[in-house]
């Protein structure tokens, strides 16, 4: 390889070191503020909470409310939600770290903006009737 070919890759394998050891950290560095972190790759189920609010499990036992910025119409009858995050990264640790996407036949793909994410104690999932 020429000095150029091998200096170009060198630099690009430095790059993508630095991206995946950034990923890796978001949760770490989460975890330490005392914030609880989930992957959007792991979302299973959700149910709306109102037009503002929803509850989605991702992982085992595992159970977060979003709050919406403002009022999410037709997230009462959606039968599918997309969680999409607004970063790059995959993890959702806090509000405005994501959109919620329904998608909705007459109108297109509403996107609102998830304002808050909260974990759910134990106690509260049970209350809500999660826990089977």
């Amino acid at each position: 390889m020429t000095r150029s070919a091998l200096t170009l890759l060198s630099i690009g394998v430095a790059t993508l070191a630095a991206c995946a050891q950034q990923a890796a950290s978001a949760p770490a560095s989460a975890a330490s503020s005392g914030r609880e972190c989930f992957n959007a790759r792991n979302i299973s189920s959700f149910t709306a909470q109102g037009e503002s609010t929803i509850d989605i499990q991702a992982g085992v036992r595992r159970y977060y409310r979003l709050e919406l910025a403002g009022v999410c119409t037709n997230v009462n009858w959606a039968r599918k939600v997309a969680v999409v995050t607004r970063s790059g990264s995959s993890w959702i640790c806090q509000g405005f770290d994501a959109d919620l996407v329904i998608a909705d036949p007459g109108i297109g793909p509403q996107r609102c903006l998830v304002s808050s994410v909260r974990r759910l104690t134990d106690a509260e999932a049970r209350a809500l009737k999660y826990y089977k």
